[in-house]
């Protein structure tokens, strides 16, 4: 599995959001965008760091940021996680990990002291290039959006 870091050029993709509809990382060209991915939408930290993009999300696109949820959940299931939660951030779905694992976002990881294959709780900022400006791995559900915010230096 490799990981991204600052300067590699984001893969592009296009997956399916919560309604059905096409997004492609390259629609969002020339603005800065946020993607983060989860293991599944509504589980309690997955839920967490969702509301807290949804709580952030005013502030971070009035400083140019665009924000993409990934998970390998169905549309369906997606839809039902924005309804439960009044969530406003693009949720996609990844049902075949392609996108996860362009990423590094896949692979094996602790899990409650065992290793496990699965999704990789990670942020990758895109620059307005189509570049990664920030790559983080093995982020916190809770607290993320806040130390992202000071990383990014939006305090």
């Amino acid at each position: 599995m490799t990981r991204l870091s600052p300067g590699d050029t984001a893969p592009d993709f296009t997956l399916v959001d919560d309604a059905g509809a096409e997004v492609s990382l390259s629609d969002f060209r020339g603005r800065k965008v946020i993607v983060y991915f989860y293991p599944a939408a509504m589980t309690p930290g997955c839920t967490k760091q969702a509301c807290d993009f949804t709580d952030s999300l005013d502030s971070l696109k009035a400083a140019g940021f665009e924000v993409l949820g990934i998970s390998p959940d169905k549309p369906e299931k997606l839809a039902r996680f924005r309804e439960r939660d009044g969530l406003t951030i693009t949720l996609l779905s990844d049902p075949d990990k392609s996108v996860l694992q362009a990423y590094g976002a896949f692979g094996e990881k602790k899990l409650y002291g065992k290793v496990v294959e699965g999704v990789i709780r990670s942020t990758i900022v895109v620059g307005e290039d189509g570049t990664v400006e920030l790559a983080q791995y093995n982020v916190k559900a809770t607290g993320h959006v806040a130390k992202l915010r000071k990383d990014l230096a939006l305090v």
